[in-house]
């Protein structure tokens, strides 16, 4: 957005998810929130630009470097010594008037004719809220703030509150500059909640797509993320949303506003045992869950309030923890040990995992330096400080919290065993010295010294193993090898970064992570006049892609967003059908055939890039041809809009489709220059499963004699017919048997996501000189 107005100031409307430098993760995710229409409370930001100018201007930044210095990463107190310093000095220094009187101004328009308003005002870090990182919880929260004295503090707290002991572990730990990382101030009109909570729009624990998961309690909603009390434990399936289960957890305390303070008081009796929400709220919190995750194509963690039977949404961001669960041999070795024992304690499974530990009971943060690596923390309930600790630990167990509190969130994120809301911990666990913590089952067992030290032994085997690879990948990304390695891409802002790898170029380029990021129906754009805007905003971004590669190649696909995926955009719902299996319905090359007026803005924006911007790099790809025909028509499209093949412009066709296999020798002779594999939907249609569906993924297997077969049959037909062959699905990251067949069956190249290049392409490397071994042989 353009802010030149007034630097220090922005409303939520001005704001959308690309304005993360100046409003932080929470802040852009507020405004985009408004922006489509969902029911957020008002409000405005104090922006990072704010913060920055106040920590240049004041002149505390030397004395805070030095600070930063005394840290020693061995002793986790030293964080909070330093904290405690750190946020003095900003404290006690002078507050810009400008700013103040900014603050007030926005304070006034907000509250309007009724007064003072009461307010919550929230940190929003600019690393914040990231796909890839989760800085939440980290800093200052403040809740029913009224005055201007008060509400002219707590932003100068939230200031402060970026260097809170855990937030400064937690930005060492990732790399992240002190100095860069800023601070917005997001203030909104509080929410007296009668019942708040989180949810999530897939289960945090399991990674399932299908599932939402709503937790709740009464009163404000700082004491689910705390872990202060149990919640309520609401599961859904995202499609039909039908309540599959429900846990329902007592509820004695609640966090409310009394007076002119906010504290805690009890739950009168008769609610205490109640269900916190009724099935139609459960069910229409849902319908909003999966609607926010339809909007950012990304499963989110969302935080809602309920005041008055009217439901608001105070936050969301992306769920950073998924990830596939694949059981290690030492997990099921221990899983048998435990298969007869009885367990001596049970509470939710919060972060999977089986594993044996010491057990460490830990009563306040001043005793985390009494954690040791391989101890079992346990305690009443985790807080941020608690992360130094945690790191240490091979698993957490907690007296209380849910799947959404602070204790399962972080546990993830470190990808160790957790167990919440167990009651009685500290107590129990107190008896053992030694325990199995089973995070996928929430349970407990009695265990002794030899599993522990087998345990210990098994991460000391990971962290040596993460060593090697880091030493390995110095090395592999030397290695050449002749099938070439590309990488799979969708992010504009990755490009860079990705391009310094050891890569032969992008295999994949996705179109649909940038037109979702244009945000607007193409043919809405069309409607509105507005052709040129969308073919320049779509070639600024594939130029990205292509600049940072050159001179490798960089293979774009075309768009295969389903009829349910373009309804999200704006305009959507306008242009496309509601179709009872989008994934065989109305996409690909049936599309571009009958909306061809929107191909031809893709191949515009390609030939902007290539002519006008000189980015001969750049291929085509075409995604889910069903046909010979269908290819043939298309490409007299290609044709028309002046694009023709040549040593420098190539065409390759995706083969993910029974008929691609079945059909190659016809597709190949209407004339392209290569194929990429399509394993995920090739192996889905082969085997008529769907691997996104509980019931029946457990059939998905990319190793399957049938998908096998299939694969085999494309890549030696390519090389029959001097045709390129390439694979751009997950398979050769997850099987690398299969990499070895692919290269055996005369593959040109793979294409992989960007984190495991280096393994895959060690893989080939070893492969390749098997395989001159045994020719020379």
């Amino acid at each position: 957005m353009n802010n030149k107005t007034n630097p220090n100031i922005v409303w939520f409307k001005d704001i959308g998810k690309n304005d993360l430098a100046l409003v932080g993760g929470k802040g852009a995710n507020l405004g985009e929130m408004v922006k489509i229409g969902l029911p957020v409370p008002n409000g405005f930001v104090v922006t990072a630009s704010a913060y920055f100018d106040f920590i240049e201007n004041s002149g505390v930044k030397p004395a805070l470097k030095e600070l930063l210095k005394q840290i020693d990463r061995e002793k986790p107190q030293s964080y909070l010594e330093v904290s405690v310093k750190i946020k003095k000095i900003i404290n006690n220094c002078d507050f810009p008037r400008q700013l103040s009187n900014d603050i007030l101004k926005a304070y006034a328009r907000l509250s309007g004719v009724f007064g003072e308003s009461l307010v919550a005002v929230r940190s929003s870090a600019t690393a914040e809220d990231l796909p890839e990182a989760s800085f939440a919880g980290q800093q200052r929260t403040f809740l029913n703030i009224k005055g201007e004295v008060d509400l002219v503090e707590a932003v100068r707290e939230c200031f402060a509150s970026l260097f809170e002991a855990r937030a400064i572990f937690y930005r060492e730990q990732n790399q992240f500059d002190h100095f860069s990382v800023g601070v917005a101030v997001p203030v909104q009109k509080m929410v007296q909640s009668q019942t708040s909570g989180v949810m999530f729009t897939c289960d945090p624990v399991t990674s399932q797509k299908n599932r939402i998961i709503i937790e709740a309690i009464f009163g404000l909603g700082e004491f689910i993320v705390q872990g202060t009390v149990t919640p309520d434990h609401y599961a859904l399936d995202s499609d039909s949303f039908k309540i599959l289960d429900k846990i329902l957890a007592p509820q004695k305390i609640q966090y409310v506003k009394s007076g002119n303070i906010n504290k805690t008081v009890g739950v009168p009796s008769k609610w205490q045992t109640k269900q916190k929400l009724s099935d139609s709220q459960i069910t229409e919190l849902a319908k909003i869950g999966k609607k926010i995750q339809k909007h950012y194509f990304f499963p989110q963690d969302i935080e809602w309030a309920i005041e008055k039977e009217k439901i608001y949404i105070l936050q969301t961001r992306p769920v950073t923890t998924i990830k596939e669960l694949k059981e290690t041999h030492f997990e099921k070795t221990i899983k048998e040990e435990v298969k007869e024992k009885v367990a001596i304690l049970e509470g939710q499974a919060a972060s999977p995992g089986i594993v044996t530990g010491s057990v460490n009971i830990i009563n306040s943060v001043r005793e985390i330096n009494k954690i040791k690596k391989g101890d079992i923390l346990v305690t009443d309930m985790t807080t941020p400080d608690f992360v130094p600790a945690m790191k240490k630990a091979v698993a957490i167990v907690t007296n209380k919290g849910g799947q959404t509190s602070h204790a399962a969130i972080v546990s993830r994120e470190l990808g160790i065993p957790c167990v919440v809301g167990t009651g009685s911990a500290t107590k129990t666990l107190g008896k053992y010295r030694f325990v199995t913590v089973d995070g996928t089952s929430g349970k407990i067992y009695k265990s002794d010294f030899s599993w522990a030290k087998k345990t210990i032994k098994e991460a000391e085997n990971k962290e040596l193993l993460s060593n090697d690879k880091s030493n390995r990948s110095s090395v592999s990304s030397q290695i050449r090898t002749a099938t070439k390695i590309y990488v799979n891409l969708g992010d504009p802002s990755l490009a860079e970064e990705v391009a310094q790898k050891n890569v032969d170029g992008v295999g994949l380029l996705r179109a649909e992570f940038m037109m979702a990021d244009i945000g607007i129906h193409p043919k809405k754009m069309i409607k509105d006049g507005k052709k040129k805007e969308y073919v320049s905003q779509l070639a600024e971004k594939i130029s990205s892609f292509c600049a940072a590669f050159y001179p490798r190649p960089v293979v774009y696909r075309t768009t295969d967003f389903k009829s349910n995926e373009y309804r999200n955009l704006k305009g959507g719902l306008d242009f496309e059908p509601v179709e009872p299996n989008p994934m065989l319905g109305f996409r690909g090359a049936s599309r571009y055939i009958i909306n061809s007026e929107v191909f031809e803005m893709e191949l515009e924006a390609i030939k902007m890039v290539r002519n006008k911007l000189g980015l001969k790099n750049l291929w085509l790809m075409l995604p889910f041809v069903r046909t010979p025909e269908e290819l043939a028509e298309v490409k007299k499209i290609i044709v028309s809009a002046g694009l023709l093949r040549s040593p420098s412009f190539k065409i390759w066709l995706m083969v993910e489709i029974p008929a691609n296999v079945i059909r190659l020798e016809d597709f190949l002779k209407i004339g392209i220059d290569g194929i990429s594999i399509g394993s995920n939907d090739l192996t889905m249609l082969l085997l008529g499963t769907d691997r996104d569906n509980s019931e029946v993924a457990n059939i998905f297997n990319e190793m399957d004699k049938t998908v096998l077969w299939a694969l085999e049959r494309v890549i030696k037909t390519c090389q029959k017919e001097k045709v390129t062959s390439s694979i751009c699905g997950q398979a050769p990251s997850e099987y690398p048997d299969l990499v070895e067949l692919l290269v055996r069956w005369g593959i040109t190249s793979i294409s992989v996501n960007p984190d495991i290049v280096d393994g895959v392409r060690e893989n080939v490397y070893q492969v390749e000189n098997k395989l001159l071994s045994e020719r020379r042989g």
